[in-house]
Order: structure tokens, then C-alpha cells, then sequence
């Protein structure tokens, strides 16, 4: 299970190294753009804590919405490889990291069995302005983080 929690980690992350490398030149994540990043992840897992399928896809880029095709199943996908995202005892936010077009948000969450959990959430720039998520990846966390 570790294993593919990493995997998903490292597929999540992926995107970001062309940005470490020297990528295509992009603007400066803006402070707007921060809170609107950070305002979508919180929405989601709201709609998610609600058990509102339909607001929490609602969240999701075309591409993860072409990929569940709607909000049940995509719900299902969450309860089943996602448990510690819904109803979590504590969330805490880092800074989001990247571009004006890509950017990484990671959230720290405390499950309700104790155990801390770091999610790392890609989020994509629409043509419309707004973000959605494209992905989100979940490692075992430790006390050692700082937000």
C-alpha cells in the first residue's frame, strides 16, 4: 500500500520538474492565485466531509472528469484510496509552490485514528482562469513537518 501511495506520488510530482529544470518560462504564482488554490482544495474536501459527490467532482479537471466520467464513481474512487481525506480531525496548509498554469498545494491531515497523512494536490489553470484539481497523491506523514 506504501508502494502505491509513493507511486502516485511520484506520478503527482512529475509535472514539477520540468519547472526544476529550468522549464518553460511561466509567471510567478500570484497571492490571489494562492488563495484561490488553496480555496479549491478546501471546497472539495468540504464537499467531501458533506458526502456531496456532485460538488466534490465539481472541483476536478477535465482530464480526472473524462477519467471517472461522473460523480459517483469518482466518490467511490475517494472512499476506497482516499479515506483519510473525508471528514479528517485537523488540516493544515503549506504555501502552494509553482506556476501561474501548474501548481503543487500540499495539506497535512491528522485521521481520526491519529495517524498523520500529507496530501500533495496539482491543480491546473482552466482556460476560464479558475483552477481545478489534476491530481492528488497521499504519503504517511510525521510530526516533523512544519506548515
Amino acid at each position: 500500500m506504501l508502494r502505491s501511495f509513493v507511486c502516485l506520488l511520484l506520478l503527482a510530482m512529475a509535472p514539477f520538474a520540468s519547472l526544476a529544470e529550468g522549464g518553460p518560462a511561466s509567471e510567478e504564482l500570484s497571492a490571489s492565485d494562492r488563495r484561490a488554490v488553496r480555496s479549491v482544495v478546501e471546497a472539495q474536501l468540504k464537499a467531501l466531509a458533506a458526502d456531496n459527490p456532485e460538488q466534490a467532482f465539481s472541483y476536478a479537471s477535465p482530464s480526472i472528469r473524462s477519467r471517472f466520467h461522473d460523480a459517483a464513481v469518482f466518490m467511490d474512487m475517494v472512499r476506497r484510496s482516499y479515506p483519510m481525506l473525508i471528514r479528517p480531525v485537523s488540516t493544515s496548509f503549506f504555501l502552494p509552490e509553482g506556476s501561474a498554469d501548474v501548481v503543487s498545494q500540499s495539506v497535512q491531515f491528522r485521521d481520526r485514528e491519529g495517524n498523520l497523512w500529507r496530501a500533495i494536490y496539482e491543480l491546473q489553470r482552466q482556460p476560464d482562469k479558475s483552477w481545478r484539481i489534476s491530481g492528488c497523491a497521499v504519503v504517511p506523514d510525521d510530526e516533523s513537518s512544519t506548515t
